[in-house]
C-alpha cells in the first residue's frame, strides 16, 4: 500500500499550504498529525484538531477546534492509515473508548467520519463537534431557524438567568436553546459567514437515540470565548428526562459528512441530496453496516379507518423503554401515507419491534399505541407485515381538546419559534368553555400555581344509563410540578410528582414537545350529568418555567351503553 507523497511549508508550527497527489496523512511528531488533500488540511493533536486550513485560511484560529467527548474528552493514543484506495484515505485515530475515522477524498472539501465503539462507559451524552473562528462564522442554519447568532456584545449586555441564557435590557431573552431542533428532521445544518460555511450532513440517522421527536442543540455561540459551535450529537438527552445506555463493542456511529463550502446554503442543500442518494455508503466496508433489508406494511384502525399519517418507529424488540428513551442499538422513523402504508428501506439486519401512534389529523382522536414485536429483517429481503390493526378500547368519545400527536400543536404557543420563558405568558387560572371559547384561548402549557378548568355541556340524551367514563390526559412534555385532576369537584387522580421524571423542555425554549406521557383516569358512574360539567387541573406545586405541556385531553364513556 503506497502513501501519498506530500510537500508542505511549515511556518510557526502550522501548516499553511500543502501540495499533494491526492489525500494524505502526515505525522508531525508523536502526538500531532495532519490529514487532508489539495483543498484542505487539518492538524490533529492528542485531543483537539486546532488548525483547519481551507482556501488558505485557518477556520479555527483561537477557537477550541474539533474534538469528541462524553463526560470527558477522548484522547488519541495513536493514529494510522486504516485503508486506502487510489482516490481516498481512511485514517483512524485510536482512543481507549473507540476508534474515530476520517475518510478523505482527493476532491472533497470535507471528510466523512465514523466512530467504532470499544469501551465507551454507560452514558447519556456522546458527541463530536467543532468550535470555529467567530470572525469567520456568524450565522446559523437548521431546518427551522436561520440567521445571525447572538454576538458577544449582545450577550455582555444581558443578565444571565440560566445556562447560556440571558435577559437583554429590553426584557427579551437570547438562549443557545433557541437553536435546538428535531434532529431527525435535519437534511443538513451548519454555520456560515460571507465566504465560508461548515456543515454536518448525516443521511440515514440509524444510530441516533430516540424517535421522531428527538431534539438537540445543533449550533450556538459560546459566551465565554465567542467560539461558534457546530455540534454533531451522537447520543444525548438535552430535552429528555434521562437516557443512559450501555453500548455493545463494535457499535458504530456514521459515516456522516463534515462539509466545507463558501457559505452557500443552497450548495449545502444540494450536497445533502447527493449524500442521501449515496446512502448507505459503500466507503464503510463493514459487514454489519452493509447488511440491510426492508420492512413495509399497512396500519388500520378497527373502526374501519386507516392510520393515515401515523408516526411509525422501528426499535428495540420487547421494549422496556419509551421510543424516545431508546438508544443502545439502531432506530428508524417514518410516517404512514394517506392509506396507512409505510415502508422502511436500508435497515440494518436484526430483530426489531414496530410501534406506531397518531401524528394528528385525520386520526387525532386515536390515543392508542400500536406495538408488534419480533420483526425480523434479513439481508437483501423485504419483510411484509401486510395489514396490521391497532388495538383500541372501542370507547365512545364524549369531548376532546387537541389532537393526539405527542406535540403541543393546536394550543396557543404550541409549535411557536423557540423562545425562553414563553411559558410565563400562559395564565395561572383559566376557564375554557368547549364550543364557546376561542381555540387561541387554550394554551400549550400550564406552569403557575392555579386552576385550569374545561367546562362543557351534556344533553340528557348524551348521558348513558351507566355514565362511568375515562379521562385521558396526554402530555407533550413535563418539566416538574404536581396537579390534582378532578371532574365535577371529584378528584380522579394526580399529574406529576415523583411518579414521573421531569424533562427540561419548558425551560430550554421548547414549544412543541419534551418527553411524552399518557395517563387514563377513571370517572365514576354518576359523576357526569346532563347540563354543565367541569374537568379541573389544579396545580398545587410548581417552579419557574416548570409545569405541563399539553398534547390532548379526551373524555370517553367506559360503560356505554
Amino acid at each position: 500500500m503506497r502513501l501519498h507523497i506530500v510537500k508542505c511549508i511549515i511556518c510557526l508550527a502550522s501548516i499553511k499550504c500543502i501540495s499533494a497527489a491526492g489525500p494524505f496523512f502526515l505525522q508531525l511528531n508523536t502526538t500531532e498529525h495532519v490529514i487532508g488533500n489539495d483543498l484542505l488540511n487539518i492538524t490533529i493533536g492528542p485531543t483537539y484538531a486546532t488548525k483547519l486550513f481551507y482556501k488558505n485560511k485557518d477556520l479555527i484560529v483561537n477557537a477550541q477546534g474539533h474534538y469528541l467527548s462524553y463526560r470527558s474528552f477522548l484522547n488519541w493514543t495513536s493514529a494510522r492509515i486504516y485503508s486506502q484506495t487510489d482516490d481516498s484515505l481512511d485514517v483512524v485515530f485510536e482512543a481507549p473508548e473507540g476508534d474515530f475515522h476520517w475518510v478523505i477524498y482527493h476532491d472533497l472539501a470535507g471528510a466523512y467520519q465514523y466512530f467504532v465503539n470499544k469501551a465507551l462507559p454507560v452514558l447519556g451524552e456522546f458527541r463530536s463537534l467543532v468550535r470555529l473562528d467567530n470572525t469567520t462564522f456568524f450565522n446559523g442554519n437548521t431546518t427551522s431557524k436561520e440567521g445571525p447568532l447572538p454576538t458577544l456584545a449582545e450577550i455582555a449586555s444581558g443578565t444571565k438567568v440560566q445556562d447560556e441564557t440571558w435577559q437583554l435590557p429590553n426584557g427579551t431573552y437570547i438562549s443557545e436553546y433557541d437553536w435546538a431542533d428535531f434532529i431527525r428532521d435535519q437534511e443538513y445544518y451548519g454555520v456560515y459567514g460571507n465566504e465560508f460555511g461548515s456543515w454536518y450532513i448525516y443521511p440515514g440517522k440509524d444510530e441516533y437515540n430516540g424517535d421522531h421527536l428527538k431534539q438537540e442543540l445543533l449550533v450556538h455561540r459560546k459566551s465565554r470565548t465567542g467560539d461558534v459551535v457546530l455540534l454533531n450529537v451522537l447520543h444525548r438527552t438535552y430535552f429528555m428526562a434521562s437516557s443512559n445506555d450501555c453500548f455493545e463493542v463494535g457499535k458504530t456511529w456514521g459515516p456522516w459528512l463534515w462539509y466545507l463550502n463558501n457559505g452557500s446554503t443552497e450548495d449545502a442543500s444540494n450536497r445533502a441530496k447527493q449524500e442521501n442518494q449515496n446512502w448507505p455508503y459503500t466507503l464503510f466496508n463493514s459487514s454489519a453496516y452493509q447488511s440491510r433489508g426492508s420492512v413495509f406494511g399497512t396500519l388500520n384502525i378497527p373502526d374501519g379507518r386507516v392510520a393515515a399519517n401515523a408516526a411509525v418507529f422501528l426499535g428495540d424488540n420487547n421494549p422496556n423503554e419509551t421510543t424516545l428513551d431508546m438508544g443502545r442499538f439502531n432506530y428508524y422513523t417514518t410516517y404512514a401515507d394517506s392509506t396507512g402504508y409505510f415502508r422502511f428501506d436500508n435497515m440494518r439486519t436484526g430483530v426489531y419491534a414496530i410501534q406506531a401512534w397518531s401524528n394528528g389529523p385525520p386520526i387525532g382522536d386515536l390515543s392508542a399505541t400500536y406495538l408488534q414485536n419480533n420483526i425480523q429483517v434479513n439481508r437483501n429481503e423485504s419483510t411484509d407485515l401486510s395489514s396490521q390493526d391497532f388495538v383500541t378500547s372501542a370507547r365512545t368519545v364524549v369531548r376532546k381538546i387537541g389532537d393526539f400527536d405527542r406535540k403541543a400543536l393546536g394550543f396557543r404557543y404550541g409549535g411557536a419559534p423557540r423562545e425562553h420563558a414563553l411559558v410565563e405568558k400562559c395564565p395561572a387560572n383559566l376557564t375554557f368553555v368547549v364550543g364557546v371559547s376561542k381555540v387561541e384561548n387554550r394554551y400549550s402549557a400550564q406552569s403557575s400555581v392555579g386552576s385550569w378548568t374545561v367546562s362543557f355541556n351534556l344533553t340528557a340524551s348524551e348521558v348513558p344509563k351507566n355514565s362511568s367514563a375515562v379521562l385521558s390526559v396526554s402530555l407533550a412534555g413535563y418539566s416538574g410540578g404536581t396537579s390534582d385532576v378532578s371532574v365535577n369537584e371529584r378528584v380522579v387522580g394526580m399529574l406529576g410528582g415523583s411518579s414521573i421524571l421531569a424533562d427540561p423542555s419548558l425551560y430550554r425554549s421548547a414549544t412543541t414537545a419534551g418527553e411524552w406521557h399518557y395517563f387514563e383516569f377513571g370517572v365514576g358512574d354518576g359523576t357526569l350529568q346532563a347540563g354543565k360539567n367541569e374537568a379541573t387541573f389544579k396545580v398545587m406545586k410548581s417552579s419557574r418555567l416548570g409545569g405541563f405541556m399539553w398534547d390532548a385531553l379526551m373524555l370517553e364513556w367506559s360503560g356505554y351503553p
